[in-house]
C-alpha cells in the first residue's frame, strides 16, 4: 500500500535507499507516466523503494496572481501515483518556508536525509530551491558526493511536439477533448462527491448531480456532452453537463459542475462521481428568463444525445 507523507522533517522514508521522481505532476500525462514507469523499473532492478516527490499547491499556482487551471485534483494525482506503483509519496506543502529553502538545503534535507536517494529522476527543465537556483546540472554536480545519480527523461513527443501540461490545458480550454486524450493517455475526467444543490434543475425538468470544485480552477467551462461513472465504475452513463457560475439563475462564487444523467432514476447524493468530457456544446450564457433557459437546455440535451449515439428525440419525452 502506498504511504503518504507531507513534511520535510521526519525519519527516513527509505532506509534501504530509494529511486526518486520529483515534479508537479499535474494531470499525470504521458510524459509523467513515462517518468514514473522508469522510476518503478529502476527501483525494482536495484531493490530500492520507488518514491515520488510532488507539491501542493502547484508551484506555478502559488506564485501566480491569477487562478491557475489544473488538470487533476490532489486525490486524482495520488490515485495516479498509486497506480504507477509508487510505494511512498512525499507531498510537500508548497509555502513560504519551502520557497525560502535553498537548493543545497533541498538536496540535503529532502533528497538525502528524508529519502536516502540513490537515483533522482526529473524533467530536463526542472528547477528547485530559493529563486529556482537549483537545476539538473547542480544535481549532477553534487549527487555523487551524497551517493545519488541525477537522471533526466527524454521528452515524450506526440505529433512532433512535446507532451506537456500546458499543451493539454490549451487543448481542453478550446474544447479539443479528442486532441487532449492522447496526451493524457486517457479521456479528461473531473471527479468528486455529489452534494446537495438548490434543485432548480429538477424543477425545470433536468435534475442534476452537483460537484463543487471549491478552490480548484478548471481548464474547461461551458456546456458539454459527458459520460459518467458512479463509484468505481467506468464512465459509461451518458449525460449533459454544465460547468460554470450559473449566470441566469443565481451566480455562484465558485464554478459548479452540474450533470444531468439521461434516463437515470435514483439518489446520487454522497456518491463519488467521475465525469468524462466528450464534446463541448457551447459556452455558458445568461438568458433573459427561465423559459428561454429551459428551451436551450432541451436543445443541449438533444445535441448531447446525438453526439453520444443516443436517440435525440428521447430528450423531448
Amino acid at each position: 500500500m502506498m504511504r503518504l507523507s507531507r513534511d520535510v522533517a521526519g525519519s527516513t522514508l527509505a532506509p534501504g535507499g530509494s529511486v526518486v521522481a520529483v515534479g508537479a505532476f499535474d494531470g499525470l500525462h504521458r510524459g509523467h507516466q513515462a517518468l514514473l514507469a522508469e522510476v518503478r523499473e529502476r527501483a525494482d532492478a536495484l531493490g530500492l523503494t520507488p518514491i515520488v516527490v510532488s507539491f501542493e499547491p502547484l508551484p506555478r499556482a502559488f506564485f501566480s496572481p491569477e487562478p491557475v487551471p489544473r488538470l487533476s485534483s490532489v486525490r486524482e494525482k495520488l490515485r495516479g501515483f498509486d497506480a504507477a506503483g509508487m510505494e511512498q509519496v512525499l507531498l510537500l506543502r508548497f509555502n513560504r518556508a519551502l520557497t525560502s529553502m535553498s537548493a543545497d538545503e533541498f538536496v540535503r534535507q529532502v533528497l538525502v536525509d528524508r529519502l536516502n536517494a540513490r537515483e533522482v529522476w526529473v524533467g530536463a527543465d526542472f528547477r528547485f530551491g530559493h529563486k529556482r537556483s537549483g537545476d539538473v546540472a547542480m544535481l549532477e554536480r553534487v549527487g555523487p558526493g551524497f551517493g545519488f545519480t541525477a537522471r533526466t527523461m527524454p521528452s515524450v513527443l506526440l505529433d512532433g511536439a512535446r507532451v506537456s501540461a500546458t499543451r493539454v490545458r490549451m487543448l481542453l480550454s478550446a474544447g479539443e477533448f479528442s486532441g487532449a486524450a492522447p496526451l493524457l493517455g486517457r479521456p479528461f475526467v473531473i471527479d468528486g462527491k455529489v452534494e446537495y444543490g438548490k434543485q432548480l434543475g429538477r424543477q425545470l425538468g433536468y435534475p442534476t448531480a452537483n460537484i463543487h470544485l471549491r478552490d480548484r480552477t478548471s481548464p474547461v467551462h461551458g456546456i458539454f456532452a459527458v459520460r459518467v461513472g458512479l463509484g468505481e465504475s467506468e464512465c459509461s452513463w451518458p449525460g449533459v453537463a454544465s460547468l460554470g457560475v450559473r449566470p441566469t439563475v443565481n451566480e455562484v462564487p465558485e464554478p459548479l459542475l452540474e450533470v444531468h444523467l439521461f434516463d437515470f432514476e435514483g439518489d446520487l447524493y454522497g456518491q463519488r462521481m467521475a465525469v468524462e468530457f466528450v464534446a463541448k456544446l457551447r459556452d455558458e450564457q445568461k438568458f433573459d428568463n427561465l423559459d428561454d433557459l429551459t428551451v436551450q437546455m432541451a436543445k443541449d440535451a438533444r445535441q448531447a444525445r446525438e453526439l453520444l449515439g443516443m436517440n435525440p428525440r428521447l430528450s423531448e419525452a
